[in-house]
């Protein structure tokens, strides 16, 4: 099998490290913060030295923050040498930040893919992802093993940046929901309505999202007034909203429902909810 590295250990990083040691790979990982390749390496991946140790493996996965990230990665991977070698990049970017990205490592004589992924650390381990992806043909049918590892599904949608495109649409609808869901709890208002019935309730009707079906008791501890921490947290899903509407004005495209939801975000943010679930924004929202 190949070997694959994967650079980025967050909580991501490290469940991707995890199901592909499981599933039979070789992995090796690396993280600009040593210690926290840690929960890597005691499932049996090995932890890199460098980008150069990195860099000598067949298959790369990225699982950064941001552009600034994955660029700086790819540019000390370009300069140990990366001719031959695949470099998956599974962060959430801008579409035209990826595209510049994958030329770049082209040029250097790899293959490039961008597939970002819809699912969060459970579905991880368990091999039940959404993968997104854009780069040409050959290169994703070279990714397209690995990922199907890691994937229930795997769509290739287009050239390098075609999957950015379609993560930052999937992730819009998400952001709005939980400013979305205060207002329609906000009318049960003086109701008497028990929060976790109205939850189950919204959640077995047209109004319930994945999201709400497969996350309802933390909404519910959420809504009796203890937060609780997000697999994707409302740090993560303020930087893709902001994300989604820098590529609104790119398209030209006024999106007032997202301006507004932004707005609620950079709320949470300042309350200091950056690290909770989502349905701490509805949590705020409901508050008098």
């Amino acid at each position: 099998m190949s070997e694959i590295a994967i650079v980025g250990t967050g909580r991501m990083g490290t469940a991707f490290a995890k199901r592909l040691v499981e599933t039979g790979h070789d992995v090796t990982v690396w993280n600009r913060t040593p210690s926290h390749t840690r929960a890597s390496a005691d499932v049996g991946a090995h932890v890199a030295s460098d980008l150069a140790v990195v860099a000598a493996c067949d298959v790369i996965l990225l699982s950064l923050s941001n552009a600034e990230a994955v660029e700086t990665v790819v540019s000390k991977l370009i300069d140990a040498g990366l001719s031959g070698r695949m470099i998956v990049d599974m962060s959430t970017l801008l579409p035209a930040d990826t595209a510049r990205i994958s030329e770049r490592v082209v040029e250097a004589g790899a293959d490039f893919v961008d597939c970002p992924i819809g699912g969060t650390v459970a579905p991880a381990l368990k091999g039940q992802l959404l993968g997104m992806a854009g780069g040409s043909e050959a290169a994703f049918a070279r990714a397209k093993p690995i990922l199907e590892k890691l994937c229930k599904r795997v769509e290739h949608l287009g050239p390098a940046g075609s999957g950015s495109r379609m993560k930052l649409a999937v992730n819009l609808p998400l952001a709005i929901y939980w400013k979305t869901l205060s207002e329609a709890l906000s009318i049960l208002k003086n109701s008497g309505i028990p929060a976790d019935v109205a939850i189950s309730v919204i959640a077995d009707s047209s109004a319930g999202p994945a999201v709400l079906k497969n996350r309802a008791q933390v909404v519910i501890d959420t809504l009796n007034g203890t937060d609780q921490p997000g697999t994707f947290d409302i740090s993560g899903l303020a930087k893709d909203l902001d994300l989604a509407l820098a590529q609104g004005d790119l398209n030209g495209v006024a999106m007032p429902l997202a301006k507004a939801a932004r707005e609620s975000y950079r709320g949470a943010l300042n309350a200091g909810l950056g690290r909770f679930d989502g349905a701490s924004l509805t949590g705020l929202l409901l508050k008098p």
